[in-house]
């Protein structure tokens, strides 16, 4: 039995960053994830993906947002199950939950938190009848190293951020870039989408909208696909590629923790985001992309601060009546398990406290 305070069930950002908010608090954890490695689709499906959004980086690789959090969060000693699924959650007589995965190893923790991101996933699949001939033979649904596209042909379908990311990022690798997209508006940010109509304009990007892939071609691996334009009058295109992306997102499934009892809408976990983000089981939180409630966005930066509020929740039931006087990190410092401590400057402190 694995005995810790508490348990989190993801090792997404969100649930790494929890780790670091628990250790401030001196409240230790352990993380369970179905992947082999930490840093859940970061680092699995798109590790050399850039990320705009996070505070302090104006660009930041997923893989290397995932290496710097783990940094962060070495002072306090993370356990980790890795490569197991929980499958099953027993809430026993004084309120805590033993929590077991599909391998068998039982966890024990006052406190239970998933931080999921999506659940299990798979990607959305465009209603080609040949597709499945071409899959791993130039039809790919995940971007995990770009190299790999360094000057090949490649046809990109989608409109969202990720289709707008991997175009703007694959300009400067591929041979050539060619956007679909079945709308003439795109769901990405507005940044994205002038970025890469302006690559349309400078011809680093062939941008095909009102259009969606219908076809594909090639013997042993893929060569072209015929792009229908659905303006009238327009017919259809014939583009030869060495590889076809669809990002049409991920198709998320909760898996095993859909029946745990937790109060479900639209595949995400409710909880109360006017306090704490627990859920309908006392003691239970969802963080992250997993859960929803009235305004949820989903993005890392809403995660990492569900993750810092709900840490302060979980502080009060593991110790009830305790006091708990927050301090800030840059007069406090990081203070690890070990007793080891990053110290806060002298002139920051007095810059704060004058």
């Amino acid at each position: 039995m694995i005995e810790t305070d508490i348990l989190i069930i993801g090792a997404g950002p969100t649930g790494l960053f929890t780790v670091f908010e628990a250790g401030l608090l001196k409240l230790r954890t352990h993380i369970i994830d179905a992947l082999p490695q930490p840093g859940g689709q970061c680092a699995e499906i798109y590790p050399k993906k850039p990320i705009y959004d996070i505070p302090a980086f104006p660009e930041i690789l997923a893989g290397d947002l995932v290496e710097n959090l783990m940094q962060q969060i070495e002072p306090f000693e993370p356990g980790f199950t890795l490569a197991e699924r929980a499958e099953t959650l027993e809430k026993l007589d004084d309120g805590s939950f033993i929590v077991t995965t599909n391998k068998g190893t039982k966890h024990h923790a006052p406190v239970v938190v998933i931080a999921g991101g999506l659940g299990s996933f798979e990607p959305r699949k465009p209603l080609i009848s040949n597709l499945a001939d071409f899959e791993d033979k130039g039809v790919v649904y995940m971007i995990k190293d770009p190299e790999v596209y360094r000057n090949k042909k490649v046809v990109i379908s989608g409109g969202g951020d990720s289709a707008l990311d991997w175009a703007i990022f694959l300009a400067d690798v591929a041979s050539e870039v060619s956007l679909v997209h079945r709308r003439n508006e795109f769901r990405g940010a507005l940044d994205s989408v002038e970025k890469a109509s302006e690559l349309a304009k400078l011809g680093k990007i062939k941008l095909f909208t009102q259009a969606e892939v219908v076809r594909l071609y090639g013997d042993d691996n893929l060569e072209a696909v015929v792009v229908k334009h659905n303006d009238e009058g327009k017919g259809e295109s014939y583009v030869e590629t060495d590889y076809f992306i669809p990002l049409f997102g991920l198709s998320p499934k909760l898996g095993p923790i859909g029946n745990w009892g937790l109060e479900i809408e639209k595949n995400a976990i409710k909880v109360n985001n006017a306090y704490d983000y627990q859920t309908n089981i006392a003691g239970v939180y969802a963080i992250g992309d997993v859960n929803t409630y009235p305004g949820k966005l989903k993005l890392i930066l809403s995660g990492f601060h569900e993750a810092a509020v709900m840490c302060q929740s979980a502080y009060q039931k593991i110790n009830p009546g305790k006091r708990y006087v927050m301090k800030y990190t840059t007069v406090g410092g990081v203070e690890g398990f070990d007793g080891s401590k990053k110290e806060a400057k002298k002139e920051v402190v007095q810059s704060i406290t004058a």
